[in-house]
């Protein structure tokens, strides 16, 4: 051994008296790293309970757990993330996959507790010191695991489209489908917001497997109209996809539609049969529009003989007569009804209940009666001369072209409206080759049209002129042409938080001609088939009913569904209140089965 092996352990003495290079206290006294990934923030208020972070978890450190304060909250599942720290190892995938960014990571790290338990903690609900802090993991700004922007839909230019009725939107192809289903995060928040509830999720997954056949399956279990909702339907679950907070929705309406393009028609009953068995129970249904005949349908599946009693000569009620064949071929149409027909559901087309066939008689020979009669009446606009031959109903107008006759508008024409039948009014005129202006009350922003189809009205060269308040119909010179006098409005707010209305300036007044005037600006309907004292029996008020459970009325034996009555005035409300007739006529026809099931239930 050499004398510095000896000596070398009295130098470290040396050291004794230097400032030391450790930390007494490393867990309290030294701060993570401004982006260090610590323990978990979620903000719940912009949460929706996705479950996205759930789904990404490698280590199963995530559960969703129901939160009653965000219960029954729209486009919420009402759940938030709830961690397992003895599972999780901090990786940030939850951060970087959170539809809403409101998950996120503090820069704090040390947690002492003699408790396991304390371990598991529902982060933004339990109070945690660390909530509020300011530092740690964040997504990058503009960075996103799931692609942000739907797969354009391929259309027609605006230029092509004005050429004819042909349908504007040309589907998905395979490719486009696929990569547009991948966006999904199956939360199912869009399940619960869907009127007719359909298992969305599911069938985008059906999307992604290529099985076409499952997904049509899984898409009539709630609705036999998805040819025409996949092209018509107002998506209201696409207003909550939470893929559509920080980027586009999930095109869930174009999905729809791309899986019935890949069926065939002649192939429905092979995919879709199931034995019926019957009950010999009959039902009667006024109207062979989307509620009469989802009705029908569910109806029939139980056993029940169906008949629906139609006053026009085909069927379809406004989904044929209300809206263009650009935006609802015929062909498609019928590709719904056809198989609605095809499992024993009867149609009588040109019936018209009160003058063909009496109410009463259908009271008398059928166990039940389903009426969904729709909203046929244009609503009046309520100002002098409205009533001037040069003035026309925009349902006329709608109900004219896609009977293959002229309405004879002329070349120059005012649309009174910002709803869809005014759009769409609006269109259909311009493919008749009038010079088209738009005049509506309020702001463009407050249009209760969807926004797509203002868009491309606009697109296709109709102007809006917004805030525009029609006063007086007036004679022209030319009685082929009409003047109308309308006034500039200004817009008020609500002192109590409301929608803001409009108020005529008087001092703003203009006066135009036009070779007619197209007043769409609302519906009501015709119960004219019914006698006054039914009416009164059934409880009728402002043409609308409002149906008790399972949509059954005052009437022992009738059910009331669709437009009027209800107040969204759709087709997919239209096909849930069929649906969910259908499901009250079964329970009124079968009373000792479902009085037996609900006590094995309780």
């Amino acid at each position: 051994m050499s004398l510095k092996d000896l000596l070398s352990p009295f130098f470290v003495w040396q050291r004794a008296f230097e400032k030391p290079y450790t930390t007494l206290r490393p867990t309290l006294d030294r701060p993570g790293a401004p982006a260090y990934r610590g323990f978990h923030i979620n903000i719940t208020e912009t949460c929706v309970g996705c479950g996205s972070c759930q789904t990404i978890c490698q280590n199963n450190a995530i559960d969703m757990v129901a939160v009653e304060a965000y219960a029954g909250r729209a486009g919420d599942s009402g759940l938030r993330p709830r961690f397992d720290y003895g599972r999780c190892c901090w990786c940030g995938l939850c951060v970087d996959i959170c539809t809403a960014a409101s998950l996120r990571m503090s820069n704090e790290y040390a947690w002492i507790s003699d408790d396991p338990d304390s371990f598991h903690f529902t982060a933004g609900v339990d109070d945690k010191p660390w909530q509020d802090n300011e530092l740690g993991y964040r997504r990058a700004e503009g960075y996103h695991l799931n692609p942000p922007k739907r797969i354009e839909m391929p259309m027609l230019s605006a230029q092509e489209s004005l050429k004819s009725f042909a349908e504007v939107t040309l589907g998905y192809n395979e490719e486009q489908a696929k990569k547009e289903a991948d966006r999904c995060v199956e939360c199912g928040i869009c399940v619960a917001t869907c009127p007719a509830h359909m298992d969305v999720p599911d069938y985008i997954h059906s999307i992604r497997d290529g099985d076409y056949e499952k997904g049509l399956q899984l898409m009539y279990r709630t609705n036999p109209f998805p040819a025409t909702c996949g092209r018509i339907c107002t998506r209201r679950c696409e207003s909550v996809c939470p893929v559509g907070i920080l980027g586009e929705p999930v095109a869930i309406r174009w999905l729809k539609r791309f899986i019935v393009d890949q069926v065939d028609k002649k192939d429905y009953q092979r995919i879709l049969e199931k034995p019926i068995a019957s009950t010999g129970f009959k039902v009667a249904i006024i109207g062979a529009g989307p509620g009469g005949l989802s009705a029908a349908y569910y109806l029939r599946q139980q056993g029940h003989a169906v008949t629906v009693y139609e006053a026009q000569a085909t069927g379809g009620g406004m989904l044929r007569y209300g809206v263009p064949s650009y935006r609802l071929p015929d062909a498609e149409l019928d590709k719904d009804i056809d198989h609605i027909t095809s499992i024993g559901v009867e149609i009588k087309y040109n019936s018209r209940i009160g003058k063909d066939v009496m109410f009463e008689s259908l009271l008398e020979n059928y166990d039940a009666v389903f009426m969904s009669t729709g909203l046929s009446v244009p609503s009046s606009m309520r100002i002098n001369g409205e009533n001037h031959a040069r003035v026309l109903s925009g349902l006329q107008i709608l109900a004219d072209v896609a009977s293959d006759r002229d309405p004879g508008i002329g070349k120059k024409v005012a649309v009174i409206g910002g709803g869809n039948v005014a759009m769409d009014a609006a269109r259909v005129s311009r493919r008749l080759g009038a010079e088209v202006t738009i005049l509506y009350r309020r702001r463009i922003s407050d249009m209760p049209a969807d926004e797509e189809e203002i868009h491309e009205c606009q697109q296709e060269g109709c102007t809006i002129v917004p805030q525009a308040i029609p006063v007086e119909i007036i004679d022209a010179d030319n009685k082929q042409k009409v003047c109308i006098k309308w006034g500039e409005a200004k817009m008020v707010d609500d002192p109590k938080g409301g929608r803001a209305r409009p108020v005529l300036q008087e001092d703003k007044m203009h006066t135009e001609t036009y070779d007619c005037i197209i007043s769409a600006i609302g519906q009501s309907s015709n119960l004219d088939y019914l006698s006054k004292e039914l009416q009164e029996q059934l409880a009728f008020e402002w043409g609308k009913l409002t149906p008790a459970e399972y949509q059954h009325t005052s009437m022992k034996k009738v059910f009331v569904g669709g437009d009027f009555a209800n107040r969204t005035a759709d087709a997919i409300s239209a096909i849930e209140d069929g649906h969910h007739a259908a499901r009250g006529i079964n329970r009124f026809l079968n009373p000792d089965f479902y009085t037996a099931l609900e006590k094995q239930e309780n």
